[in-house]
This record gives C-alpha cells, structure tokens and sequence, in this order.
C-alpha cells in the first residue's frame, strides 16, 4: 500500500490532476472514516478537480476579456434610470442564446447615463456562463486593425477575433470619420455579420452615424448588418455618473 502511496502522486502530477493529487490522502480518510463505496470517493475527487478547472477557465477568460473591473448589473442601480428596462437586461445578461446565434446588441444613449457598465456587465455574465467575450474602446481596436492592414494582417486579425464569441465596442462615436478608419471599421461588422456577436456602444443614433462612415452607402450597408439581428436599447435621463457622484458627495 505505501508503494502505491508513494507512486500515486506522480502518476496525478503527470496527468495534470491537481486537485485530487492535493486533496486524495484527505479525503481517502473522510471516507474510510464514514463508510464511503470506492465509486463515491472517486466521485468526490472528480467533482474537485472539476471545480478547480472551471475557477481556473473562468479567472482564465475575466482575464483575457480586458472587461472594466467591477462592471456587474448586482452593481448597477436600475433605479437611478426610469428608461432602462431591467427584466430585460438582466434576460439577455442570463441568456447565451443570442450570443450563440450571432446577434447583436446596439446600446445609445449620451455620455453618462450607464451605457458602458451595461455593456461590461452583461459580457461579463457571458464570460462567467463559459463564453469567450474581449472589450474594447472602439478607437482603439480601429487603431489595431488599422495597424494590421498596413502590415498585411487585416484578415489574419479577422480570423483570430472569430474565436471571440463576444466583441464589446464601447462609444462608436468617438471613431473619427477618417477612409483609413471607417473602411476597417466596415470590414470588421461584415465580418462579423452573422457569424459573431458585438455589443456596441453609442452616444449618436442611427441617423448620425454619417459623420463615423464616408458616405451614406457605406452607413446604410453597416446598420443593415448590425440591426437585422439586434437587441436595441435606448438610454435616456440625466447622467447615472453624475447621480452617484452627487449622492456619494451628500452622505
């Protein structure tokens, strides 16, 4: 018996099975102890070795996500904004359906009123439900993509996204209407039309995305992808950020 004790904690380690070559030893006594079936005590083993890869997968993907810290819907006072819907928020954050089928979701509304937390906390629920989810200012990634295409590398980046289920492009309307900029821009929603999904952010409705696109055939044949599987919700009120900040400075 003491041989196999002895070899045993090899054979874990080069199976890479972490959690039961911790807890083995300890739990072999909790069972010999209260009676338990050599099926039991395996099942036991397994269930902590799954619990530590799935904590594992999830830090693994909160990481790779680049999602704001602290951006959850627990944390978001609905209250503060009559002209958000909760039970819907709260629906898609819980649902992965539309994330599955490619859908989108288009957030507007001005600056402050909540649009990125949002944004942040219902990827983040998608994150925690085993998805593949990255944030991005969308200057920024048009800056990469640009960057890309002068190196020759647009569709490898394309490509390499795919494997992000979730895109969060966060205020749209910051993008300058720039050919260099709007053509990868376009490029991107094309590609992603139907075979990923991208929550976008926004402070300009539909009917100004003219001044982000060169002209309107271009604007026209981006909403048309971006709407025709789309969840769009409408922010209004007065500034969420500016009401907590006020309610912060009174207590």
């Amino acid at each position: 018996m003491q041989q196999y004790d002895s070899i045993l904690p090899i054979q874990l380690k080069n199976l890479k099975l972490s959690a039961i070559n911790a807890n083995w030893q300890l739990v072999a006594e909790s069972a010999t102890q209260q009676g338990w079936s050599y099926s039991k005590y395996l099942s036991h083993l397994c269930d902590l070795e799954l619990q530590k890869r799935q904590a594992s997968g999830l830090a693994y993907r909160l990481k790779e996500s680049l999602l704001p810290r602290n951006k959850t819907l627990g944390g978001f006072d609905f209250q503060a904004n009559n002209t958000i819907n909760a039970a819907q928020i709260n629906a898609l954050a819980e649902n992965d359906s539309w994330v599955k089928s490619a859908h989108n979701i288009i957030i507007f509304g001005p600056s402050g009123v909540g649009k990125t937390h949002i944004a942040a906390a219902i990827a983040r629920r998608q994150v925690e439900l085993g998805l593949r989810a990255r944030f991005y200012r969308a200057s920024h990634l048009v800056q990469l993509l640009q960057q890309a295409k002068a190196q020759l590398r647009l569709n490898e980046m394309l490509i390499k996204l795919d494997n992000i289920s979730l895109l969060v492009l966060d205020e749209l309307g910051y993008v300058k209407k720039t050919e260099q900029e709007t053509s990868v821009l376009f490029e991107l929603i094309c590609h992603r039309y139907e075979a990923g999904s991208l929550i976008i952010t926004s402070n300009q409705p539909f009917s100004q995305w003219e001044t982000i696109f060169p002209d309107s055939m271009m604007t026209v044949a981006a909403i048309d992808r971006l709407v025709h599987h789309a969840t769009i919700l409408n922010i209004g009120n007065e500034s969420y950020r500016a009401t907590h900040q006020d309610n912060a400075i009174h207590r």
